[in-house]
């Protein structure tokens, strides 16, 4: 449609002129002595304006013929970066399928031809990284931040992640630190930084950047409560041969990151020291809060101190849960100790109509044989050893 209205605007234009022309009755004299011409306005016109074009095209020609070698070498170079753009499109290709050496080839071609040598150089790190050449990637690495100093940071968080992947944690720990001046704290750096200091064993900095990370929304919550769970627990650990060390540590720990597994860690080392008082009163606050059967299971040894608030406490428990094996055992070893041997075997005998537990048959063997019972206590010694067998 366009097309045509063009076609007719030209027609109606030719028509024109052709109107303007036949009524047109100038001339134009050219004296040129001792010669002399007369020729009609209308040929003049026609004849500046074909000179005109013909003029405009001669100069044209000539300017194009001139520019010529630019223009070869224009469309040279613009080929030339097309085919880096593909082979550096290649490279990374076979990075993702796992052809890593072809993929080392064609990064080193692009990185050749200058197509983005700062990434191709990466791409050939990482592929040399993943062949187990070493030398190559060190040297990869170097390119990178040379050709490009703006692919600093892209080069250490690459650098971190292959130091991690080689379980050199404390190197990891380097180039992130060295990163972090560069362009700070992002989420992407804090998961690595917090992968490297589990690695190097540093679990006051494991808690921070898992908090951090927490804070940020960049560790789902089950992940961090894990996460913070085990560096406690290596804390506890560390710390399990000096009382007031534990103690102070115990104190700091805030409580929405306490849990039953957590309790049971330190009371189990603060039995291993004595500090069976302190042992119980975590353990009590535990299980006010949080049922656990382990935990129970604990309580029963504990040695020392008021055993009578203890089997009060447990009884309280009871009611609550009165189907808990290790519960009904907890209060039976907990009967013993006071020899209280009736309620003693009721509730090992109750637990163990829940679960058939050896220990608690080499409890009730126990029992018996306090009470002279040797019959009664040879029958459970040898279900115990059957079990154990």
């Amino acid at each position: 449609m366009r097309g045509l209205l063009w076609l007719l605007t030209l027609f109606a234009l030719a028509v024109g002129i052709s109107l303007a022309a036949r009524f047109n009755d100038g001339y134009v004299l050219l004296v040129f002595p001792p010669y002399r011409a007369e020729i009609s306005l209308n040929l003049a016109i026609l004849l500046m304006l074909a000179g005109f074009v013909t003029l405009y095209g001669l100069l044209r020609g000539i300017a194009l013929t001139l520019s010529l070698p630019n223009r070869v070498r224009s469309f040279r170079e613009r080929r030339r970066r097309e085919k880096a753009a593909v082979v550096f499109q290649d490279a990374m290709r076979l990075l993702f399928e796992g052809r890593y050496s072809q993929a080392l080839k064609k990064a080193g071609e692009a990185h050749a031809a200058g197509q983005s040598p700062g990434l191709a150089a990466l791409v050939a790190a990482r592929a040399a990284q993943r062949l187990r050449e070493p030398c190559k990637q060190e040297a990869w690495l170097d390119r990178a931040s040379m050709d490009e100093p703006q692919m600093q940071s892209a080069r250490l968080m690459l650098e971190a992640e292959m130091y991690l992947d080689a379980r050199r944690f404390d190197d990891a720990v380097a180039a992130l630190k060295r990163l972090q001046k560069i362009a700070g704290r992002h989420i992407a750096a804090l998961r690595l930084e917090l992968r490297a200091q589990q690695g190097c064993g540093n679990w006051d900095e494991v808690l921070r950047i898992a908090r951090l990370l927490e804070k940020r929304d960049g560790l789902l919550p089950e992940l961090a409560q894990e996460v913070k769970l085990k560096a406690h627990q290596e804390n506890v650990r560390q710390r399990q041969a000096d009382l007031a060390q534990l103690l102070a540590y115990l104190r700091q720990v805030p409580a929405k990151e306490s849990s039953p597994r957590l309790a049971r860690g330190f009371a189990e080392a603060l039995i291993e020291l004595g500090a069976h008082d302190e042992a119980q009163s975590i353990i009590e606050t535990q299980l006010d809060q949080a049922w656990d059967s382990t935990l129970i299971r604990l309580y029963g040894r504990l040695a020392g101190g008021n055993f009578t608030s203890r089997i009060a406490r447990a009884d309280k428990w009871l009611s609550q849960h009165p189907d808990d094996p290790q519960l009904l055992l907890a209060l039976g070893r907990l009967c013993l100790a006071q020899r209280l041997w009736g309620k003693a075997q009721s509730y090992l005998e109750a637990s163990l109509s829940l679960a058939d537990q050896r220990e608690v048959r080499l409890e009730l063997a126990h029992l018996f044989e306090q009470t002279e019972r040797s019959d009664e206590a040879m029958r459970h010694y040898r279900a115990a050893v059957e079990q154990f067998a």
